[in-house]
C-alpha cells in the first residue's frame, strides 16, 4: 500500500486493466484500474492530471504493477493519490491481470446473486405474510429471523408496541425507548441512525403515519435490509387497513342488531341474527353497558369520533380477555354494549371485571342496566344503562366503579322522564327567567343558583367553584332573587330549581 490506506475499505464495483494516461474518464464510480505505467506521463503535472482524472470518475482505486515502468511509484504519483483520497497500491510481483479481473468479477456476480437470492426471499416471505392476513408478532417475528438483530414496533407517540429480541439484550435500550426514539430523525421514508445503531422505516402514509418501525444495525444497512424494513412496514400498514375493514364491518352489524334489539327483542329473526354474529341467546342472562368519554387529562381531549372508536376497541378486548360474547357499537355519541353470558353467571361481577379492563385503556364512565333473565328484557336494560349515563349529566364522577340504578337516585327518575312534556315545562317555567337575565346582560345568575345549591352548607366553597369572591357571589344571588321574584331561603325553592336544573341538564347531554 502506497498511498491513502485508510480508503481500503471502497466498495469496487468491477475491476479494468488500461494503459493510456487519460483513461479516467472511461471508468465508472467503483471501478479498480490495474496497469503496468507503460504509458503514464513522465512529469509530475501530467500525473496529478491523471489522478485527478480517476478521482473525478469515482475509481475505487489504481493498482501498479513494478518493474516494466518503474521499480519504485514516483513520490508525486504517491502524493497527488493522498491528495486526491484515491488508493495506491503496488505490485512487486507479476501479477496476471486478467485472472484477478476474472476472481473479482466472479466474487461481485455472486454477490449479486446473493443479492438476489436473499431479495427474493424477502419478497416471497412478506408475499406469503400478506395472503395470510398476518399479524403484527408474525411480521415482526419475520424481520428479525431475516435481518438477524432486534426490532420495535412503536406508536405515533414513540411508545413500544411491541418488538422482538435479537442476539444482544435491549431491555436497557427499552427502557428508555421513547427518548431514544424522538432523537432518530426520520427525514425520509427510511433513514439510518449511525449513532445509535437503528434502521427506521414510518408506517402508513407520510401524513396519516401511525408508527414506525426500527430494526437494530450498527453497520451501514444494505440495500436488502432497507427493502426488507420498508416490505414489513407496508405489511403492517395492510394488516391495520384489513383490521379496519373487518372492525367496520363486524362494528356495522353489531349496531344493526343493538337498535333491533332495542325496537323489538322478541323478534325470532333478530335473535337469530344475534346467534350467528357470536351473541348465544339461549338460556343466558344479559346486561346492557353505556360508555362515554371521561375528559379528566390533556392526553384524553382527542376528537370524539376517534374517542368512540378507542373505546369500542377497548370493549371488545376486554370483553375478547373475559371470553365473554358481546355485541359492541357507538350509538348517539356513546358505545353501547350488550354482554351474554350463562345463567349461572354473576352478571354484575362480570360488568365490573370487564369495566375495570376497559378503564386500564381508556378514561370513560360505565352505566350498566340491571342483568336481564329472558332475551325480551334485553331492551330494558340497554335503556336503563343509557338511562343512568344521561342522568349523571354533568355531574363529575365520584367514583372508579360501574354506575347503576341504585346510584343515581332523582337524577335517575328524571332520565326517565326527561322526554316528557310535562318536565320541560316545569323546567322553562322555573330558569327561564335566570337564563334569559343571562343571556341579556350576562351576569352568570343560573350558575350562581347552581353553586348555591350543590354547596348548601358553605357559601364560601360555593364562590370558589365559581372563581368569585363572596361579595360578588353573594351579589348576584340577590339579583337572583330579585328575577324569580322568590328568596333562595325558601326550602321549596331550593327544591324546584335545584330538580329543575338537574332535569336540564340531563336534557342539555342528551345526543342531538
Amino acid at each position: 500500500m502506497v498511498a491513502c490506506p485508510t480508503r481500503l475499505d471502497t466498495a469496487v464495483r468491477w475491476v479494468h486493466s488500461g494503459e493510456l494516461a487519460d483513461i479516467g474518464p472511461l471508468l465508472r464510480e467503483g471501478d479498480l484500474l490495474l496497469s503496468t505505467g507503460v504509458a503514464m506521463p513522465d512529469t509530475d503535472e501530467g500525473l496529478r492530471q491523471m489522478v485527478a482524472g480517476l478521482s473525478e470518475s469515482g475509481a475505487a482505486g489504481l493498482v501498479i504493477e513494478l518493474g516494466r515502468r518503474w521499480r519504485d511509484l514516483p513520490q508525486a504519483l504517491a502524493a497527488a493519490c493522498d491528495e486526491r483520497q484515491l488508493p495506491l497500491i503496488a505490485l512487486a510481483r507479476e501479477v496476471r491481470f486478467a485472472a484477478v479481473a476474472q476472481a473479482v468479477g466472479e466474487r461481485i456476480v455472486d454477490e449479486q446473486l446473493t443479492e438476489l437470492r436473499e431479495a427474493q426471499r424477502v419478497h416471497d416471505t412478506f408475499t406469503e405474510l400478506s395472503i395470510a392476513e398476518a399479524g403484527p408478532g408474525d411480521i415482526l417475528a419475520a424481520v428479525q429471523r431475516l435481518a438477524g438483530a432486534a426490532v420495535v414496533l412503536e406508536s405515533e407517540q414513540h411508545h413500544v408496541l411491541d418488538y422482538r429480541a435479537g442476539p444482544g439484550d435491549i431491555l436497557a435500550v427499552l427502557a428508555d425507548w421513547t427518548t431514544a426514539s424522538k432523537s432518530m430523525a426520520l427525514d425520509g421514508r427510511t433513514s439510518w441512525d449511525s449513532e445509535r445503531g437503528w434502521l427506521v422505516t414510518r408506517v402508513g402514509k407520510r401524513d396519516r403515519g401511525w408508527g414506525r418501525l426500527a430494526v437494530q444495525s450498527w453497520t451501514a444497512p444494505t440495500a436488502r435490509q432497507v427493502v426488507m424494513v420498508e416490505r414489513a412496514a407496508a405489511a403492517l400498514a395492510l394488516h391495520r387497513l384489513h383490521d379496519r375493514q373487518r372492525d367496520s364491518a363486524v362494528r356495522r352489524t353489531h349496531h344493526e342488531l343493538l337498535l333491533a334489539l332495542l325496537a323489538d327483542p322478541t323478534s325470532e329473526e333478530v335473535l337469530r341474527r344475534c346467534q350467528l354474529a357470536g351473541l348465544p341467546t339461549v338460556r343466558r342472562q344479559f346486561a346492557g353497558l353505556t360508555l362515554r368519554p371521561q375528559i379528566t387529562s390533556p392526553a384524553a381531549t382527542s376528537t370524539p369520533g376517534l374517542r368512540l372508536d378507542e373505546i369500542a376497541a377497548a370493549v371488545v378486548h376486554a370483553a375478547h380477555e373475559l371470553r365473554v360474547p358481546a355485541l359492541v357499537s357507538d350509538l348517539d355519541g356513546e358505545v353501547r354494549a350488550l354482554l351474554s353470558f350463562p345463567s349461572s353467571s354473576d352478571g354484575d361481577r362480570v360488568v365490573d371485571e370487564l369495566a375495570a379492563r376497559v378503564r386500564r385503556r381508556q378514561e370513560v364512565v360505565v352505566g350498566a342496566g340491571r342483568p336481564a333473565t329472558r332475551a325480551a328484557e334485553i331492551d330494558r336494560t340497554l335503556r336503563e344503562s343509557r338511562q343512568v349515563i344521561a342522568s349523571l349529566g354533568g355531574a363529575s364522577v365520584r367514583h372508579d366503579g360501574v354506575y347503576r340504578l341504585d346510584d343515581v337516585h332523582l337524577r335517575g327518575l328524571l332520565a326517565m322522564l326527561h322526554d316528557d312534556e310535562r318536565v320541560q315545562l316545569f323546567v322553562r317555567r322555573e330558569l327561564t327567567a335566570l337564563k334569559d337575565h343571562d343571556a341579556e346582560w350576562h351576569t352568570g345568575l343560573l350558575a350562581a343558583v347552581r353553586a348555591l345549591l350543590m354547596y348548601p352548607t358553605s357559601k364560601s366553597d360555593a364562590a370558589a367553584s365559581l372563581h368569585i369572591s363572596r361579595p360578588v357571589f353573594y351579589d348576584r344571588l340577590a339579583k337572583a332573587e330579585r328575577v324569580l321574584g322568590a328568596s333562595l331561603d325558601d326550602a321549596d325553592i331550593r327544591v324546584s330549581l335545584h330538580v329543575a336544573i338537574i332535569a336540564d341538564e340531563i336534557g342539555s347531554a342528551e345526543p342531538a
